[in-house]
Formats: C-alpha cells, sequence, structure tokens
C-alpha cells in the first residue's frame, strides 16, 4: 500500500509540473531515453528547456546550456541479490546541463550535468544498494543534431547520494536518447 502510495505522489507531481502556466516557448524539446546497467533497465521520458546564454564562444563553438526535467522507470532484475526477482522503481529529476557544441546547433556535441533525483524507494538490486530516496545523477554524453532538429546521444550516468550514507554503491547505465524539437 506505502508504495502504491508513493507512486501516486510522483504522478501527481509530474502532473502538477506539467500543469504549470508556462509560455509554449518554454520547452524546447521532449525526449526518450532507453538504458541498461548492472541487472538494471530503464525507461525514461524528459523535457528539455534551453537557457539563453553562451559561453566561450571560440572558432565557431561555445558552451551552451539547457534544464532537463525527467520521470524514469527502472527494472531490476536481481532484487535482493535474487536472481529473477524485480524491482520496479520511479525517478523524477531536475539536472543543469553544460553543452560543448558548433554555433548553429547542428552536428556533434559534448555534454555533462549533475541534478538532483528522487527514487519512489531504496535502490537495491545485483549487490549494489542506495540507502537514500534522494540521489544524484551525473552524466556524461556525445550526440549528433541533425539538420532537423532531431538529436541523437549516448549517455554514461552514474547515480548515487554523494556518499552522505552508507550504502551507496552507486548505479551506473548505458543510456540511448532521441530527442525531438518542438520549435
Amino acid at each position: 500500500m506505502k508504495k502504491n502510495l508513493l507512486l501516486y505522489k510522483l504522478i501527481g507531481l509530474g502532473v502538477l509540473f506539467g500543469s504549470l502556466h508556462l509560455p509554449a516557448q518554454a520547452i524546447d524539446s521532449l525526449s526518450a531515453e532507453f538504458g541498461s546497467g548492472d541487472k538494471t533497465k530503464m525507461v525514461r521520458a524528459a523535457a528539455q528547456w534551453k537557457w539563453d546564454r553562451e559561453w566561450w564562444k571560440s572558432n565557431g563553438t561555445h558552451i551552451g546550456g539547457y534544464w532537463n526535467f525527467d520521470f524514469a522507470h527502472w527494472r531490476g532484475n536481481k532484487y535482493q541479490n535474487i536472481e529473477g526477482r524485480r524491482q520496479n522503481l520511479f525517478a523524477i529529476g531536475l539536472t543543469p546541463v553544460f553543452r560543448f557544441q558548433r554555433d548553429g546547433q547542428r552536428g556533434p556535441y559534448a555534454e555533462l550535468g549533475i541534478g538532483g533525483y528522487f527514487l519512489s524507494e531504496l535502490y537495491d538490486n545485483n549487490d549494489q544498494k542506495l540507502s537514500t530516496r534522494l540521489q544524484f545523477g551525473d552524466h556524461l554524453a556525445a550526440g549528433y543534431v541533425f539538420q532537423n532538429g532531431v538529436d541523437i546521444s549516448l549517455k554514461f550516468q552514474h547515480f548515487s547520494n554523494g556518499g552522505f550514507k552508507k550504502p551507496n554503491s552507486g548505479v551506473d547505465f548505458l543510456i540511448l536518447q532521441a530527442r525531438y524539437p518542438l520549435d
């Protein structure tokens, strides 16, 4: 019952954030992500808001950035270290992301971000444990933006609580992301 109540709260929080009255230009793109790591699969949907800033402009490149708000489902296949036993949890997160890119915002790029995440329950899968539901998620990614604005990237993401409480073995994912622009 407690798990269902928490799930409803997370869904309600997502609906609340999604229904905030924002100008149509606020959401620049939507993305879908699929990841895997350490006997855990992840699927995630996200919305992005670009910053109206460019740093270190040089030779046709700059560092820009955006906010990433996402909602994910994780499915562990070795819950409490028992093969075949599943753990399903949800994560909601907000991440500021810095991107090194061409001035025209097309072609290859590299990015990094670190943000905050809230998990619906404590992660305990394949001998990896997270002792808090509040986690940091940091990522490194490389990708390509096509002429039509579609963005494909490969991302490495690590989740941990930053050592605030033990155990904190961390969880790593390799993620494929497809992003579609709304402008």
